[in-house]
């Protein structure tokens, strides 16, 4: 189709895009002004006011209705809601992404709440069926089981999963991330038996009579289960993708995170982004070994349009997982996992190593984010850190430091010394809470895990995060936790350190931004920054106890609604 245009035709689209370019105050890119709803701006003042003005893809007013209205001028499109509220677009402060599109790939084996699983016997059913509808010599594999939920109170073993089946390596990963299991099979593909030595930072659990590995692996063992699982084939990447892109943005996520990227993934995700595959913004960080390959001369990390693709802090991962007793603590569990009283779990990268690691990508000029669970593996990070600064002053390290789980009062001064900013997995209080008191940490210690009150009150400025695929992505209820820190059995786990729905919010929202330097163009409805927002069904401060009740009912990233509550498939 042709225009006809002073006397010459053009194509159709070449004449609406100079149209657009030419009169876009009153065509094509008019502006836009959301009315009808509370607009938690999240500002420095946590302003809450009536109106929201989007142009483009950037805010242009917030304020009054009278205000925003003259801002937007006798054009502009009117959205009238019906209550509920706009608030910036979450910001995933820590998360593995897209590992929430996992469950596209594996069998779910979650326990209650997030699943219903309870024993081995079911779990084993369950992979059956995957398996016989899988050909033989193919990988079998499922994730989220969790021990200390089974009837057995046990980790399937591979007699276990051999009862799944013989003809197919069958692999399954520990809700936590930081375990796995296999049968025979898999064993004999990996080609691990008694005389494989554990690798280091992992274990290889054996018989204890035969030495023979009974298929349950720790930490870095775990990895090469990991590896295979996660390295998936064309069309079941693309699955992948796309269900863990459909999950973030139906919870109102804008920016999410890929907390722990290989190099080839490094290189990919800027191609997927500018194909239109990937329709939200995503920080990827690099694991140390990407990290390292590029400061020993490789090609360096680059991304086509940092404002949707960015490359972040390189990860490193210092500990375990508390629930899997592979974090690294001062003092012993509360009930420790085998005869040893003193049992205080291990690291998973030794201090020595850390420290070099650490100094090495400091020096380099890397932003730097460590896993730490357990306070004897936060004492490492932040020596690590303090070694880092002293050879190579930096004004603003804004080093991370991920989980902080059982942070204690002393770490949270050298974190605001040291420019240290923690992202509290605040999640754990709700699905882990009750076995923490009663299992893991015992009733004083895990009173203060995630201790969000008390580094506000220390002045260290923190993020929250749902370390999805962990658990769901679910920012609203991440929220609720932080504020109401109840258990799953409906315990209120360490009251002293809730924080205040707005403190939460922030911590999801501008202050998720600031932690990965990126204060200046999201985070916040502000004019300026990019209009990533989300309407919601209710105002997050009008009713702190029911937060978790809250839905997304729209979600939009540079001006653009990328998803609606009632578009067909657009849930999780």
């Amino acid at each position: 189709m042709t225009i006809a245009v002073a006397g010459r035709r053009i194509p159709a689209f070449l004449f609406l895009a100079l149209a657009c370019n030419l009169f876009s105050a009153t065509g094509c890119d008019r502006r836009t002004v959301f009315l009808g709803a509370p607009v938690l701006t999240v500002d420095a003042g946590n302003r809450v006011v009536e109106a929201l003005g989007i142009e483009g893809d950037r805010i242009g007013a917030v304020g009054s209705e009278d205000e925003v209205r003259a801002w937007a001028g006798p054009r502009a499109r009117i959205v009238e809601l019906a209550g509920g509220a706009i608030v910036p677009g979450f910001i995933d402060a820590h998360g593995h992404f897209p590992g929430e599109g996992i469950w596209a790939r594996v069998v779910d084996l979650n326990p209650p709440p997030i699943g219903d699983l309870d024993s081995i016997d079911e779990l084993v059913a369950r992979l059956r069926a995957r398996a016989e509808e899988t050909p033989a010599g193919e990988w079998v594999a499922g994730m989220g089981y969790d021990d200390t939920l089974l009837a057995e109170g046990r980790h399937p073993t591979r007699v276990d999963l051999d009862r799944v089946s013989t003809e197919h390596p069958v692999a399954i990963l520990h809700i936590s991330g930081h375990l796995a299991s296999i049968n025979s099979r898999a064993l004999a593909e990996l080609g691990w038996d008694a005389n494989t030595p554990d690798p280091e930072g992992g274990a290889i659990r054996r018989d204890p009579e035969t030495g023979e590995p009974d298929g349950v692996l720790e930490e870095n063992a775990a990895e090469f289960v990991q590896a295979r699982l996660m390295d998936p084939g064309l069309l079941d990447g693309l699955a992948i993708l796309r269900l863990a892109s459909r999950r973030a943005l139906a919870h109102g996520v804008t920016t999410t995170q890929s907390g722990y990227t290989p190099a080839r993934q490094m290189r990919v995700m800027p191609w997927l982004s500018r194909l239109g595959l990937l329709p939200l913004r995503i920080v990827l960080w690099p694991s140390m070994e990407a990290v390292d390959e590029v400061l020993d001369g490789g090609r360096p990390f680059s991304t086509v349009d940092p404002g949707w693709v960015r490359v972040g802090a390189v990860k490193l991962i210092a500990d375990g997982s508390i629930q899997g007793y592979t974090g690294y603590l001062s003092e012993p569990y509360f009930v420790p996992p085998g005869d040893d009283p003193e049992f205080r779990g291990n690291p998973r990268l030794a201090r020595d190593e850390l420290i070099r690691r650490v100094r090495r990508y400091h020096a380099a000029g890397w932003q730097i984010a460590v896993h730490g669970n357990g306070d004897a593996a936060i004492d490492d990070i932040l020596d690590a850190f303090e070694i880092a600064l002293r050879e190579h002053p930096r004004k603003d390290p804004r080093f991370i430091l991920i989980h902080a789980q059982m942070a204690r009062d002393d770490q949270l001064d050298r974190m605001r010394q040291l420019g240290v900013t923690p992202s509290f997995f605040s999640l754990h209080t709700y699905y882990w809470g009750d076995r923490h008191r009663d299992r893991f940490m015992g009733p004083e210690r895990a009173a203060r895990m995630s201790p969000a009150r008390s580094a506000l009150d220390k002045g260290v400025r923190f993020t929250i995060h749902c370390d999805a695929p962990v658990v769901p992505m679910e920012p609203l209820r991440l929220i609720w936790s932080a504020v109401n820190r109840i258990s799953s059995s409906g315990r209120i786990i360490g009251p002293d350190e809730r924080i205040t729905p707005m403190q939460a919010l922030r911590a999801t929202t501008i202050d998720a931004a600031w932690q990965i330097r990126e204060e200046d163009n999201r985070g916040s409805l502000e004019p300026g920054k990019w209009a990533d927002f989300v309407i919601l069904s209710a105002s997050p401060l009008d009713d702190p106890e029911h937060i978790d009740r809250i839905r997304v009912l729209e979600t939009h990233i540079a001006g653009k609604r990328v998803h609606r509550a009632s578009d067909v498939g657009g849930g999780g």
